[in-house]
């Protein structure tokens, strides 16, 4: 596959831009590297965190911070994630190497961190059709997606110094309760199936499946591919939402993401990801590859995926609140209020199926 499909920044947009000149002397003073120009640049997908490329130099870094008009402290705490890649990084090598985390808000605004820019290729849903895998090549990414799903799940979170990263007991509870205080909190629209879906949830709970550390938004676009080989990941981006919990909750999220390519066309349009693309498993393929690579019971998978669904209703649900109330100005955001309609569409009739696959 082609090198020229390397994920590039491109420009910043309007409202979002960074001050260069308080951003050098970092890149000089405190990080020890040379440079005069500082040319910033914009990773243009994601609706969560901001992430910036930092051309200084010979060298390129990646900035994160945290969205414009986000009051959300514990979804976008800077400091929480610099410490996860940090400790991270001695036992799971596929996350990028942090570099810098200050919460002096007299730099850009806010609290951020700067870490190393990982070079390589990344799938989304609405990349070039010769962007796109053969079958073959499909196959081995959601392989190796699969692979590093259970790797990361087997990650000893203890030697890593992650033990306080959260609360693992209990955590089932927690999600379901705190997702729907979540959606109430930002409801916009009256959709009946996203709220019997959160009773549903509630009622139907089952004990934790086990602990792990956890990253809580595995999916392709936050997966970065070997340019010389897409089906080798080389780093994993997007910790935010990481944390210690059910593992099964995380593949439930990802569940959440992976459409089927007979899947109906409304549940394409909701895409976010190329999980529809030849190659890739069905929605139960993949959890049957998931328990087979780490000897975990998916009987209940009915549940985890429902929840999936939901979190990602409500995130997007918060997204296009702060949207409406004018927090955020990305245009992207204006109709995400029809998405959240469908993951509550989609996960009711999962319910009603008892199945993952064929819901429509």
């Amino acid at each position: 596959m082609s090198k020229k499909w390397i994920d590039r920044a491109t420009n910043i947009r309007k409202g979002e831009e960074l001050d260069a000149e308080k951003l050098i002397p970092i890149l000089k003073n405190e990080m020890g590297f040379e440079g005069d120009d500082l040319v910033i640049e914009q990773f243009p997908s994601g609706f969560s965190n901001l992430t910036y490329q930092l051309n200084f130099g010979e060298r390129n870094f990646v900035l994160r911070r945290p969205p414009f008009g986000a009051k959300i402290k514990s979804g976008h705490d800077m400091s929480r994630e610099f410490k996860i890649l940090k400790n991270l990084k001695k036992v799971f090598p596929k996350v990028p190497q942090p570099f810098f985390y200050t919460e002096n808000e007299s730099i850009i605004g806010v609290p951020f961190y700067i870490m190393e820019k990982v070079e390589g290729i990344i799938l989304r849903a609405k990349m070039p059709e010769k962007m796109t895998p053969d079958k073959a090549t499909m196959a081995g990414i959601a392989n190796a997606f699969v692979d590093d799903f259970a790797a990361l799940h087997a990650v000893d979170f203890e030697s890593a110094g992650l033990s306080d990263l959260g609360k693992p007991e209990g955590y089932i509870e927690r999600q379901i309760n705190g997702w729907t205080k979540r959606y109430f909190n930002a409801k916009t629209d009256d959709f009946q199936n996203v709220e019997k879906v959160a009773e549903w949830l509630a009622e139907n709970m089952p004990p934790d499946s086990g602990y792990a550390l956890i990253h809580n938004d595995f999916k392709y676009d936050n997966l970065v591919l070997d340019p010389n080989d897409w089906t080798n990941i080389v780093a994993i981006l997007d910790w935010e939402m990481s944390t210690l919990g059910d593992p099964l909750m995380d593949l439930g999220t990802s569940l959440g993401y992976w459409i089927n390519h007979n899947d109906p066309e409304f549940m394409k349009q909701m895409s976010l990801n190329p999980t529809t693309s030849l190659g890739n498993p069905t929605r139960g393929e993949l959890v049957e590859m998931y328990a087979q690579k780490s000897g975990r019971d998916i009987s209940n998978i009915v549940f985890y995926y429902a929840y999936g669904l939901f979190k990602i209703a409500v995130i997007i649900q918060q997204i296009f609140f702060r949207y409406q109330k004018g927090l955020t100005k990305d245009e992207r955001f204006a109709n995400l209020n029809h998405a959240v309609k469908g993951c509550g569409k989609i996960a009711m009739q999962a319910i009603n199926k008892n199945a993952i696959n064929d819901l429509f």
